[in-house]
């Protein structure tokens, strides 16, 4: 598994498939666990995200998308039951990007909301390139 872990503590990590694009700054420049999740760290037929990144206590699955989310936040929810350290209390943070959002607002709210309750993860769908500070 250690191939699929890198550990640093570099100033930008980006997460890149296809055309979604994410870059997530280090502005600490802590120690920083960027986990290459699809085909290495969970090698099985399920569905599963295509990253995890693990920084100042907090877990942040990644899933770069065409535009089918439904699809994505499935993929998020099945890798938390699978790597996280406590699905309940651990602070999550779930990024979807994504090409074109077909959802609306209230819709990812809603969704949002059910991430909070169920993984006490923030969920974060935007448009491809996004870019985010921890």
């Amino acid at each position: 598994m250690a191939k699929c872990r890198t550990t640093s503590k570099n100033k930008i990590f980006t997460f890149k498939e296809q055309r979604s694009v994410l870059n997530l700054e280090n502005v600490d420049q802590v120690d920083s666990v960027k986990i290459i999740v699809d085909g290495c760290e969970i090698n099985d037929d399920g569905i599963k995200c295509d990253y995890l990144h693990i920084a100042k206590e907090i877990e942040m699955y990644i899933e770069l998308k065409g535009q089918d989310l439904i699809h994505a936040m499935n993929q998020i929810e099945r890798t938390i039951k699978m790597l996280s350290s406590n699905k309940k209390k651990k602070k999550k943070i779930s990024y979807i990007i994504c090409t074109r959002s077909p959802l609306t607002s209230t819709e990812i709210q809603n969704y949002d909301r059910k991430f909070r309750e169920k993984f006490n993860s923030k969920l974060i769908i935007k448009s491809s390139p996004f870019s985010d500070k921890y």
